[in-house]
């Protein structure tokens, strides 16, 4: 492969959220390399306009190279393994990893780029392949500010936001608080659910209150259809979450800060996976908490706007990310 393609968006891992990225880049005429470990996963987007790489070190040919793995050993071999993006001669400017990797995994990438030249970029996404396409997802961003800056257009043609949080890897403990908060919300909101079933009143009408009242959220609104039709199509699977937890707890002891809640919660889903919803969405602990109850739960078969439409069309890049303040 020649070095024409040097202008091209790279992307490494087609999964469910990167398939939906590369094709929300796709539809803002932006050219595309895909690689993706599993080939099958890659070729459905050639109809969408992506060009399908034999190898990732082929991607190394784009300026810009995107990665969505699922696992911190995936990022390293996916970058620095024997067929990962630097097994060749080439390297792209800038890595630019969406993952939700741990800290260390994400230093080992960092350093093995920086000896190639190549600046890396956390920005960990905020969102599942619903939100992604509704062009509502979010981004943490840490590394090199320049970097960002020139990430800046692409980043908004993928979401919402993305907010620059500093230097290194600070990215990766500002996603790991979000997926606590995350598992912790989701809890409480299985609890007072299940509560005010038993009391009396449906699921459909309590959501509907709590979506409307102060408590609500763009969260809760969207989680609603799972919990009062008992879809459990997944999203985020419990085993993922699990993972995050894992990340999240590990780095509390490292700094050394209490996490009552979070502790409990972690073992909640810990049950989750032990009992058999390890690949179910996430929304599932409204079954383990009913079955706690003693409440059997049965679809309402309610018809819910989640507030997710797909966006008609991905918007054009209009400029950098933001910084967050205090």
């Amino acid at each position: 492969m020649s070095d024409n393609s040097r202008s091209e968006v790279g992307w490494l891992g087609a999964g469910r959220m990167g398939s939906v990225l590369i094709r929300r880049l796709l539809a803002a005429d932006q050219d595309v390399m895909v690689y993706s470990r599993t080939k099958a996963r890659a070729e459905p987007l050639a109809a969408d306009g992506a060009k399908i790489a034999d190898t990732a070190a082929d991607v190394a040919h784009a300026e810009i190279v995107f990665v969505m793995v699922g696992t911190s050993q995936d990022l390293l071999d996916a970058l620095l393994g024997p067929a990962g993006l630097l097994a060749g001669e080439h390297a792209p400017a800038i890595v630019v990893d969406l993952s939700t990797v741990s800290v260390e995994a994400s230093r080992q990438a960092r350093e093995g780029l920086a000896a190639r030249g190549t600046k890396f970029l956390a920005a960990p996404v905020m969102g599942n392949p619903r939100v992604a396409a509704a062009g509502r997802l979010t981004f943490a961003l840490s590394g090199p500010e320049s970097a960002a800056a020139r990430v800046g257009p692409y980043l908004e043609i993928l979401g919402a936001a993305a907010s620059y949080v500093g230097e290194g890897e600070i990215a990766r403990t500002v996603k790991i608080c979000h997926n606590l908060f995350l598992g912790s919300v989701i809890q409480s909101l299985a609890e007072v659910t299940v509560l005010a079933q038993k009391a009396g009143v449906s699921r459909q009408a309590f959501l509907a209150c709590i979506n409307e009242s102060v408590m609500g959220s763009a969260f809760t609104r969207y989680k609603t259809p799972a919990l009062v039709n008992l879809d459990f199509h997944a999203t985020f699977t419990s085993t993922l979450l699990r993972k995050d937890f894992d990340l999240g707890l590990a780095a509390a002891r490292e700094h050394e800060v209490p996490m009552p809640v979070a502790a409990v919660v972690h073992q909640i889903v810990q049950s989750l996976v032990g009992q058999g919803y390890g690949e179910q969405d996430f929304a599932t602990v409204i079954e383990l908490e009913a079955s706690s109850a003693g409440l059997q739960l049965t679809s309402e078969h309610a018809e819910i706007d989640d507030g997710l439409k797909p966006d008609s069309a991905a918007p054009e890049g209009r400029g950098e990310p933001h910084h967050i303040t205090g």
